[in-house]
């Protein structure tokens, strides 16, 4: 078995967005610690979802993909950067926190 080096691992994802975002401030949900991540949501140039997401947990790329399509097919945010800084956060808990973002989008 291959060694999972130390350190972040960072992933990026992009997802077409179907659904535009008026303007808004920047939004930020949770907060960095063990078990738990923040969600910072961003306006973004474009039709697009950036997600850039900061994990002490190496090697969960499958699961991340899992959650964030969940996440997408729920919202389908356009205009938006979504960065993520977890520290093992399980994918409960992230789906909770990115909902709350989001909510915080809702007038």
């Amino acid at each position: 078995m291959t060694p999972i080096p130390p350190g972040l691992e960072t992933l990026d994802f992009r997802f077409a967005g179907t659904a535009a975002v008026p303007p808004f401030a920047p939004v930020l949900v949770g907060v960095v610690g063990s078990g738990n991540l923040e969600v910072m949501l961003e306006p973004e140039t474009g039709g697009d979802c950036a997600v850039r997401v900061q994990t002490s947990a190496r090697g969960f790329a499958p699961i991340w993909r899992a959650v964030l399509d969940d996440f997408h097919r729920r919202h389908g945010l356009a205009g938006v950067r979504v960065s993520i800084n977890d520290m093992g956060a399980t994918p409960a808990v992230v789906s909770l926190r990115l909902d709350q973002a989001v909510q915080e989008l809702r007038p």
